[in-house]
């Protein structure tokens, strides 16, 4: 197997705008539930540790009861969407 380097777009130069940057909590709440969607479908069930053979998670809480690192994770995500967005030269706008 070939190994695997990542190279992602460099967005450290762009400043979100205020109004993006108040999406970016809303944004990440979604990617939370997005994946919960996803391991429920899958089986998955809340166990308080994490164990694969039980398909048993500590994440599938809220948004808002997941750890603090746990949203930094998806904070992180949906910040750095948001960049790669306005990088690309796109703009969101508020209808």
């Amino acid at each position: 197997m070939k190994k695997y380097t990542p190279h992602p777009i460099d967005t450290s130069c762009v400043v979100l705008p205020e109004a993006l940057l108040s999406l970016t909590e809303v944004i990440a709440e979604n990617v939370h539930d997005v994946w919960a969607v996803g391991r429920i479908k899958e089986g998955w069930t809340y166990g308080p540790v994490k164990d694969v053979d039980k398909k048993q998670t500590p994440q599938l809480v809220p948004y808002a009861d997941l750890p603090e690192e746990e949203k930094a994770y998806d904070r992180n995500t949906a910040f750095e969407t948001l960049k790669l967005i306005t990088k690309l030269g796109f703009t969101i706008e508020k209808k």
